[in-house]
């Protein structure tokens, strides 16, 4: 006795031939006819001692199956091969009768063994691992299944195709046990779904096929049984699903994409998981397309560049182009990407939306004043998203009514702590807790700027650089804002580690974002960056590059106050070029917005500092003094301001050659600690080299030379050729020569005397051979080629 159960295409039929041929007795199949005729075969088998064979016993009728239990009761030795199912009391009666003195076997996916000998035959030569895994992933393992496409396992045979079609017009059915099977038009309905859609939950099944609960069960059963699921139920064998679709024409396979998203839509399913299911299913039809663009208005702050893709989708599946420009424009701006903001003929509220986004996409290009602007004059949280750039561009009164208007709770703190940015030091703790309770509830809205990059920069004015590199690496390391806000907190960070005298990390991080395509603000502060690193390394080749990276830009006059203090490296750059013509206007900008705020003393101390920095460069003595007199009348409370004001004082004295050794180290130490460790190393060589005491310009420059190699930025390794015989010094002095320095711009740039900066380029020359300064200049053009 035994019970062979296995859904349609395991082998039922095939494995109890094996049974029958192994019994060593003879085998009767069973053929139904009549009750009475399946009697008189078994008498006769009872008689000879035959093993009776019963193959799909699930399909006999109830009689049938009654007799075949009382014959098995009665020690007639059988048979019988079913599928899982059973669908009435009389097959589970004969299923117990059997299996009471027999083994009851399972059939399942072939094993790897079998199924690759399977393969191997049918294509009649040897299978590969890789093509026996295709054949598994396509037909489950089923038997049936595997030899079908053992051939082609991405394929869809006309065989499959015509077995598939039988299935479900249900010619094999008929009524078991006296009760009827689920209504054929159901399951075929039911696997036509399936077949469109895989991992589609049971509620979505059930609206998409029209099918109640109970039904689509059943149905599902029947399918399982019938070898078009998986074993485990949960979705249709991929080949069974391409056979079911090739049946169907284009308008039909339409039509059930359409059914899919309409049941997604209507059972409140995951979007993105319903738009990737139809894109897999190439869905272009109306519902598919609003199920593309909901995907996308998903993930317009989560995943912007997917949510891009989502919007083309729901384009080119027919969504009206109005319906998805604001948020297409929400999250192209996440991207930094340019955005269509015309709201000619948007919906009302769409029209806001996009007006939020005018106002972002302004902030990002690096206009603080129309970003204001445009966000005063959108809806809700607009207005207080204006308060940063209304304060930025000097307009309190304003910043103070906009910042009363309603808004999600991490954009008041945002607002709340940008009220107070006249004094840095008071805003940069608000800012710090406005960019912990962001990252807590990120708005759903397009930000001008985090209040992690607003903390730095304030942390940047007092000094603070500790803090602020500890924001911009939490932004960084969350992802916070997206793609455009992670440049943005790049640029910054790389700000931040050149004002702390870092320069190579600053270095590296420009290496970072070399190629990166970036909007106005970061193209400024990405200038700003090299020309800081040109300065500090007196490459004026470097210098001129930044300067011509950010004079495009700043012909606008769009600076604003928060970024005053990275605008003195393109002012200072663009006097050490002599393009004076461009600094008056933008330093008559920042005093303005100073002048508006009522000249808080930390704004005004690093606008006079700027100054001071212009005389400096010019070694216009007359202005330094102003400068520094213009300094010492303010009364700054903090101490990185207190510390600038002393050297200004001290520097502009240096410049008419009045230098007070004690005093100048004091106060470049007073820079060091405020975090101006470069600024302190200038004052130093500045005093040396005006200095008429020997000891004290030795002092002095031995101070300048500590600080230049803790915090000095690292030139790449000279070239081999032609500098064997020279030392690392001389080797620096060779590029300046080249860049064409004087003796006195060398020495200030490496912190010697020029008597010094002359004595080390004699040393050159005689080493290249060279006759008079004409051939040096050839020799190390020819062996010393000037950085890039």
């Amino acid at each position: 006795m035994t019970v062979v159960v296995g859904v349609d295409g395991a082998g039922r039929t095939r494995r109890l031939g094996e049974i029958a041929a192994a019994a060593g007795r003879p085998a009767v199949p069973v053929v139904f006819t009549t009750v009475d005729d399946l009697q008189a075969l078994l008498a006769r088998a009872h008689a000879d001692a035959a093993l009776v064979v019963v193959d799909d016993a699930h399909r006999l009728p109830a009689a049938a199956l009654r007799a075949l239990a009382a014959a098995a009761r009665s020690g007639v030795p059988m048979a019988i091969a079913r599928r899982p199912t059973l669908t009435g009391p009389e097959l589970a009666e004969l299923d117990e009768a059997v299996a009471a003195t027999g083994p009851v076997e399972h059939l399942g996916p072939l094993d790897p063994g079998a199924l690759s000998a399977l393969v191997t035959a049918a294509i009649e030569r040897p299978a590969t691992a890789a093509h026996v895994d295709a054949v598994r992933a396509a037909s489950a393992g089923l038997a049936a299944l595997a030899a079908a496409v053992a051939h082609a396992p991405d394929g869809t045979p006309p065989a499959l195709v015509a077995r598939v079609q039988r299935l479900l017009a249900g010619g094999h059915e008929r009524p078991v046990g006296g009760a009827a099977p689920p209504p054929r038009e159901g399951i075929a309905r039911l696997a036509r779904i399936l077949a469109v859609s895989s991992d589609l939950g049971d509620e979505v099944v059930c609206v998409a096929s029209g099918l109640a609960p109970a039904e689509a069960a059943a149905a599902a059963r029947t399918l399982r049984d019938q070898g078009m699921l998986t074993p485990d139920g949960e979705r249709m064998i991929p080949a069974v699903a391409r056979a079911v679709l090739a049946d169907l024409p284009a308008p039909e396979r339409r039509r059930l994409h359409d059914a899919v998203a309409s049941a997604l839509l209507a059972t409140g399913a995951d979007p993105v998981r319903a738009a990737e299911q139809l894109r897999a299913a190439r869905a272009r039809t109306p519902a598919a397309a609003d199920v593309y663009r909901r995907a996308a208005d998903g993930l317009r702050y989560s995943a912007p560049d997917r949510s891009l893709s989502w919007y083309d989708e729901a384009l080119h599946s027919g969504a009206e182009p109005p319906v998805v420009a604001a948020g297409r424009a929400e999250a192209a701006v996440q991207l930094g990407l340019a955005v269509d903001v015309d709201a000619a003929t948007a919906s009302e509220a769409d029209a806001a939306r996009l007006r939020m986004v005018a106002g972002a996409a302004a902030a990002h290009d690096g206009r603080a004043g129309r970003s204001a602007d445009a966000l005063l004059g959108a809806d809700t949280p607009g207005p207080v998203l204006a308060v940063p750039a209304l304060m930025a561009t000097g307009r309190p009164a304003p910043a103070r009514s906009a910042a009363t208007g309603p808004a999600p709770v991490p954009l008041r703190r945002l607002a709340e702590a940008a009220l107070a940015i006249g004094d840095p030091a008071a805003a940069l703790p608000l800012l710090i807790e406005a960019a912990e309770v962001y990252e807590q509830a990120p708005p759903a809205v397009p930000m001008p700027d985090l209040p992690h990059a607003l903390a730095a920069l304030a942390a940047v004015t007092t000094g603070d650089t500790a803090s602020a590199e500890h924001l911009l690496e939490r932004a960084l390391s969350t992802g916070a804002g997206g793609p455009v806000a992670q440049d943005r907190h790049r640029t910054l960070l790389a700000w931040v580690r050149l004002r702390a005298g870092r320069y190579d990390t600053a270095l590296a991080e420009l290496d970072r974002l070399s190629g990166v395509s970036l909007p106005g603000r970061e193209r400024l502060t990405l200038a700003c960056l090299t020309a800081g690193i040109a300065r500090r390394r007196g490459d004026i080749a470097q210098l001129r590059a930044a300067w011509a990276l950010a004079e495009p830009v700043l012909a606008r006059r769009a600076v604003d106050l928060l970024h005053l203090e990275m605008v003195e490296e393109l002012l200072v750059a663009a006097a050490r070029l002599r393009h004076h013509r461009r600094i008056t206007p933008i330093l008559e900008d920042l005093e303005a917005v100073v002048d508006r705020l009522d000249r808080p003393a930390a704004w005004a101390v690093s606008l006079g500092w700027i100054r001071l920095q212009i005389a400096v460069v010019g070694e216009d003595v007359s202005a330094a003094a102003e400068a520094a007199d213009h300094l010492g009348g303010l009364d700054p409370g903090g101490a990185r301001q207190q510390a600038q004001c002393r050297a200004a004082m001290r520097w502009a004295a240096a410049l008419t050659g009045d230098v007070r050794p004690d005093d100048v180290l004091a106060d470049a130490a007073d820079l060091v600690a405020a975090e101006l460790p470069w600024e302190a190393s200038r004052l130093l060589g500045q005093a040396a080299i005006r200095t008429t005491d020997p000891s004290a310009a030795r002092r002095l420059l031995e101070k300048a030379r500590e600080l230049s190699r803790a915090e000095g930025p690292a030139d790449d390794a000279p070239p081999d050729a032609g500098q064997g015989t020279l030392s690392d010094r001389e080797v620096e002095v060779a590029r300046l020569v080249l860049a064409g320095r004087t003796h006195r711009e060398i020495g200030s740039q490496l912190y010697l005397s020029p008597k010094t900066v002359e004595h080390h380029v004699a040393r050159i020359r005689a080493k290249l051979g060279a006759a008079n300064r004409a051939e040096m200049i050839a020799g190390l053009r020819k062996h010393l080629p000037p950085e890039s």
